[in-house]
């Protein structure tokens, strides 16, 4: 795939994100526990130096990961030492690894109206942590430890459990797939949470 191509499918797939987030998720959180401060980035650890947030975050479409993690009760702060000089690679798979953890803990409680398993959240986190900064690193030629240390071995929920988050880790498992189209699907057709549940409850009554 083009890098002409490759950037307009990872914008249309960064923009769906944004979206969704600010559509579904973002009136259905609720409080959590204080959050727990991030890893030290690699550029602040004993590593070598990598492209940093300054270079390839500001003014990036995947500064708006950042934004919506940043919403997340599930999101841990980036690096304590957290400025433009962190490594840009590891500030996206933090970002990537709230939204992964956080959609599915809304969804969860929207859906099944009890709190979702800590190894759902784990693999929700992991693999969307590993799928989107991959994609990142490979855009801008930018890989990192932190991409070497991901790894999931718990199932992952699918679109008929979790339609946000199964969708989000299915779209990100190979972007190159929708080099041309949008995306589309029956989530275009809903308002909120409520809508999805629904349907899906629909489906559930006459499987």
């Amino acid at each position: 795939m083009g890098s002409v191509t490759a950037s307009l499918t990872i914008h249309q797939l960064l923009g769906r994100i944004v979206y969704f987030h600010a559509l579904f998720i973002e009136p259905a959180l609720l409080p959590s526990a204080a959050r727990r401060p991030g890893p030290v980035c690699c550029n602040h650890g004993p590593d070598s130096r990598r492209s940093t947030v300054s270079e390839l975050l500001t003014d990036s479409a995947w500064a708006a990961l950042v934004e919506v993690a940043a919403t997340l009760p599930t999101h841990d702060h980036p690096c304590p030492m957290a400025n433009g000089a962190c490594c840009a690679t590891c500030r996206v798979v933090v970002a990537a690894a709230a939204v992964g953890a956080g959609w599915a803990q809304t969804e969860h409680r929207s859906y099944q109206r009890a709190e979702p398993a800590e190894t759902l959240l784990r693999s929700c986190r992991l693999m969307a942590a590993a799928r989107l900064g991959r994609a990142f690193a490979t855009q801008h030629v930018a890989w990192c430890p932190a991409l070497d240390q991901l790894t999931v071995w718990e199932p992952l929920p699918g679109a008929e459990e979790l339609p946000l988050t199964g969708e989000l880790l299915a779209l990100w498992a190979n972007p190159a797939a929708n080099p041309h189209h949008p995306v589309a699907s029956w989530l275009n057709h809903c308002t909120g949470l409520d809508d999805v549940r629904r349907v899906l409850e629909t489906r559930r009554t006459y499987s």
